[in-house]
């Protein structure tokens, strides 16, 4: 027997054994359930991600609606996207900017009033199976909206339904609500480095 021969066997019983392992711990993995996703961090990827599973949904054949909380002044490629699926996806950019482009708080607590009166209709709609408040959590640091009222809702959504919701400086209590929580780390940024927003990036 080759040195060879025998690396592959080995290597191939390690993974039958691995198999047998994942496929044990796969049996007890049985519920089915609707997730409260938490995209967080000072990472970039928190929107990318949860719209990434806006993608699989609708490649499920599954109903999504995305409202988007700050953002909607300017355009942004994942708008044209979901618009050529109006069968798939409500996609509501309802935001005006960040706080230090308004300069308006009382505006910008009816705007987010207004964006999560939207999330609460299609959390409350049995249509929609997933939905997406993007960059809820800003609007809950800023206090635009109660933090109790937003928990209340989720929570209460249909056994089924996903949602997720991103944005930096998650709640801790919506960490604790939540099912999956994941926290971009950033290491690297090219903005720092004199870069500017690239479209098919940023937007």
């Amino acid at each position: 027997m080759t040195d060879k021969t025998r690396s592959d066997e080995q290597h191939n019983a390690k993974m039958k054994k691995l198999q047998a392992a994942h496929d044990k711990i796969l049996e007890t993995k049985t519920i089915e359930k609707g997730l409260l996703v938490v995209h967080t961090g000072k990472g970039k990827g928190k929107t990318t991600a949860a719209l990434g599973m806006v993608v699989r949904a609708i490649g499920h054949g599954k109903k999504a609606g995305v409202v988007q909380f700050v953002k909607g002044a300017m355009a942004t490629g994942e708008k044209a996207v979901f618009d050529a699926f109006p069968d798939h996806v409500e996609f509501k950019p309802m935001g005006e900017g960040f706080t230090w482009n308004t300069q308006d708080r009382a505006r910008d607590i009816a705007v987010a009033r207004e964006a999560w009166e939207e999330v609460k209709r299609m959390i409350a709609d049995p249509a929609y199976d997933m939905v997406l408040a993007d960059e809820l959590n800003i609007v809950l640091r800023y206090d635009y909206l109660p933090l109790d009222e937003v928990l209340e809702a989720v929570t209460a959504r249909s056994p089924m339904k996903h949602v997720l919701i991103t944005g930096r400086n998650a709640p801790e209590a919506l960490i604790e609500a939540a099912d999956l929580v994941t926290e971009m780390t950033l290491v690297k940024h090219p903005f720092r480095s004199g870069v500017k927003a690239q479209p098919g990036i940023e937007f």
